[in-house]
């Protein structure tokens, strides 16, 4: 299969959790699709604060922040309440399983989560 990437990038990297059903999914598609993407485990290799604040500047930290997480219940409520983004980053950079997997980066774009339709839309097969 031949694949393009978006804007003649050709380094792509998938950020998740290796034993995240979502980051699987993602990985098993772009295996099949587009073995050239490297994956970051943001738990085991880390994540730094310029990497996570550019992709709130991307996508936004509503989008990245998942309130639904097992991690989100468990925090405190003063944790809880009163997020702002600069909150959220703060939290997500101390509680990396806050963030909503997985987070495919290429250049300047980012995509959060994963659904087929929206990594098709990324290239053309």
């Amino acid at each position: 299969m031949n694949i393009c990437f978006l804007n003649g990038v050709t380094t792509l990297i998938l950020y998740g959790i290796k034993n995240c059903d979502t980051v699987r999914k993602a990985r098993k598609w772009l295996q099949a699709n587009q073995p050239q993407v490297t994956f970051h485990d943001f738990r085991e290799d880390g994540l730094d604060k310029d990497q996570l604040t550019s992709w709130v500047a991307m996508a936004g930290w509503e989008t990245l922040f998942n309130k639904r997480s097992t991690s989100f219940r468990n925090l405190s409520d003063a944790d809880k309440s009163d997020i702002d983004q600069n909150k959220a980053i703060e939290l997500m950079l101390a509680h990396p399983t806050l963030i909503k997997r997985p987070v495919l980066v290429a250049a300047d774009k980012v995509q959060v989560g994963f659904k087929e339709a929206e990594y098709q839309a990324w290239f053309t097969l």
